[in-house]
C-alpha cells in the first residue's frame, strides 16, 4: 500500500524544505558576517594601537633626545628625571605593540626587530645608574635609527591593514553573493514548489471537470485515472465510483423500459384493432356519439403508440450504437418534406413558416428517414411552443470552410433558462415550466442529439426567457462532383 500523502501534507513539506533552505542560508550568512566584522574589528582595533603607540614612541625618542641636550648644556637634574619619563614611556608602548599578538593582518616583524635592537643596546650599554656619562647612554644615531624603524613599521602596518581590508572587502561581498544565491535557490525552490503542486491539483482538477461535464451532457465518462493519493485522488475515486453505478442504474431502467414497452405494445395493438374494427362497423352499427369517443381513445392509442416507439428507439440506441447509412441528400427537399408533415398541426395554432434556404443549397451526407425525425422533433417542439399566429423560422447557412451546413430553427416561444439548457438534450428531462399541461417524455431532443452525433455533427441551443429560442445543428457537406 503506498504511501498517502494529502494536500494539506504537500503544502507542510514544501514549506519544510522551503523554510530549511531560507534558515540555512540566513545562519550562514550570518555567521560569515560576524566573523568577518571580527576580524575586522580586531584589524582595525591593533591598528589604532599601533599607530597611537607609535606616535607615543616616536614622540618619547625625540623627548629623550631633547632632555638629553638640555641636560649637558643646563646640567640640572630634572632634565635627567624628565628623560627618564619619556623613556619608560617608550619602552611601556613598545611594550604594548609587542604583546599585541600577530594575527596575519597585523605583521609584527619590524616591532620584534626594534625591540630586539632596544633591549640589545641596553645590554650592552649598561643600565643609566652612575656617573653623566653613563645618563647619557643613547647616542643619537641609535634614536634616529629607531625612528625610521618605527616610521617604516608604522607604513608597514597601514599597508597589510589595507589588503587584509580589501580581502574581508572580498570576502564580505563574497558571503554577500552566496547569500544571494541561497534566498534565490529558496525562492526558486518555492516557485518551481508551487508550480508543481498547483499542478498536482489543476490537472486532477480539470479532468475531474472534463469528467463530469462529459457525464453531465451525455451521460458517458472514461475512468478518470489520478495517480496521487490524496483527496484528489479520493475525489476521483469517488466520481468513477459514482458514474459507474449511475451507468448501472441506468442499464437497468433502460432495460426495464425497454421491457414493459415490448409488454404494453402487444396488446396495445389489439386494444387498437379492436377500437379501428368498432370504429369502421366491422362489428355492427355504431351511433355518431359512439364514434366519437371510440375517435378519441383511438387518438390517444396512437399518442401511446408514439411514446412506446420513442422508448423503444431510445433504448435500442443505448443497446448498440446507431447505425446510419449516410448518403447525399438536398437539404431543401428534406426540410420541405418535414414541413409538409407538420403544417396541419401549424395550420391549427394559426402558425406560418419563414423558410430561409435556397433551393440549390448543398447537399449534406445523412441517413435521410433519421434526419426527418430530427426535424420532426426539432419543428414540432417549436411549433408546440410558439403562441398562435406566431412565425417559426427555418434557415441554412453553409460555415466551417464549407465543410458543413448549419440548420437552425427559430420559434417565438417562452424561451429557455440559462440553468436548464444544460440540461436541455438529456433523456427525460422537461423543463418544470410544462410539466403540468403538455404532453412529452423528454426524449425527443436527445434522440435528435444521438442521430446528429452519430453523423459527425453538432446541435445546440440558443434562448432568452421571453425571447424564444433557436435550436440549430450541423452536418457534413456531400462531396461535389
Amino acid at each position: 500500500m503506498g504511501l498517502r500523502v494529502g494536500i494539506t501534507g504537500k503544502l507542510f513539506a514544501l514549506y519544510l524544505v522551503f523554510f530549511a533552505i531560507f534558515c540555512a542560508t540566513a545562519v550562514f550568512f550570518y555567521a560569515n558576517v560576524n566573523r568577518i566584522v571580527a576580524i575586522s574589528g580586531n584589524i582595525v582595533s591593533k591598528n589604532n594601537k599601533i599607530a597611537s603607540n607609535s606616535k607615543k614612541m616616536i614622540e618619547s625618542l625625540l623627548s629623550m633626545q631633547e632632555y638629553n641636550e638640555k641636560y649637558y648644556l643646563l646640567k640640572k637634574d630634572k632634565y635627567w628625571n624628565f628623560y627618564q619619563s619619556a623613556k619608560e614611556t617608550f619602552e611601556e608602548n613598545l611594550d604594548a605593540i609587542v604583546n599585541l599578538g600577530d594575527s596575519g593582518a597585523i605583521s609584527l616583524d619590524r616591532w620584534q626587530a626594534l625591540d630586539n635592537s632596544y633591549h640589545h643596546f641596553h645590554e650592552q650599554a649598561g643600565g643609566p645608574e652612575g656617573s653623566e656619562a653613563k645618563k647619557n647612554w643613547i647616542p643619537q644615531s641609535f634614536i634616529n635609527k629607531w625612528i625610521e624603524l618605527i616610521s617604516a613599521a608604522r607604513a608597514e602596518n597601514e599597508k597589510n591593514t589595507e589588503m587584509a581590508l580589501r580581502k574581508i572587502h572580498q570576502k564580505g561581498r563574497s558571503a554577500a553573493r552566496n547569500g544571494l544565491f541561497g534566498f534565490g535557490a529558496a525562492i526558486i525552490f518555492g516557485l518551481f514548489g508551487c508550480i508543481f503542486l498547483a499542478k498536482s491539483i489543476v490537472r486532477p482538477l480539470r479532468r475531474l471537470i472534463q469528467g463530469i461535464r462529459l457525464f453531465s451532457k451525455e451521460r458517458m465518462s472514461e475512468t478518470i485515472q489520478i495517480r496521487y493519493k490524496d483527496e484528489l485522488g479520493e475525489l476521483a475515486d469517488a466520481f468513477n465510483e459514482m458514474t459507474k453505478r449511475l451507468k448501472h442504474e441506468e442499464s437497468m431502467r433502460s432495460d426495464f423500459i425497454s421491457m414493459l414497452s415490448h409488454e404494453i405494445r402487444t396488446p396495445l395493438t389489439s386494444i387498437r384493432e379492436s377500437v379501428n374494427m368498432i370504429l369502421e362497423e366491422v362489428l355492427g352499427a355504431v351511433n355518431d356519439r359512439q364514434k366519437k369517443f371510440l375517435k378519441i381513445a383511438s387518438a390517444e392509442i396512437g399518442r401511446i403508440s408514439d411514446l412506446l416507439n420513442h422508448l423503444m428507439q431510445v433504448s435500442r440506441m443505448e443497446v448498440k450504437a446507431l447505425e446510419i447509412d449516410p448518403r447525399p441528400v438536398a437539404a431543401y427537399e428534406l426540410i420541405s418534406k418535414s414541413i409538409e408533415h407538420l403544417k396541419p398541426r401549424a395550420q391549427t395554432k394559426g402558425i406560418s413558416f419563414n423558410i430561409k434556404v435556397p433551393t440549390d443549397a448543398p447537399k449534406v451526407m445523412c441517413t435521410p428517414e433519421q434526419l426527418h425525425q430530427v426535424f420532426l422533433n426539432i419543428l414540432g417542439n417549436a411549433i408546440k411552443f410558439t403562441d398562435k399566429g406566431g412565425e417559426i423560422g427555418i434557415y441554412a447557412v453553409a460555415e466551417k470552410k464549407g465543410k458543413y451546413l448549419a440548420f437552425s430553427v427559430s420559434d417565438s416561444g417562452p424561451g429557455i433558462s440559462q440553468d436548464e439548457k444544460t440540461l436541455i438534450f438529456n433523456k427525460y428531462f422537461r423543463s418544470k415550466e410544462v410539466r403540468g399541461h403538455m404532453d412529452g417524455v423528454g426524449l425527443g431532443l436527445s434522440i435528435s442529439r444521438q442521430i446528429i452525433v452519430a453523423h459527425g455533427g453538432t446541435i445546440w441551443v440558443k434562448s432568452e426567457i421571453g425571447k424564444g429560442s433557436i435550436f440549430g445543428f450541423t452536418l457534413p457537406l456531400a462531396d461535389s462532383d
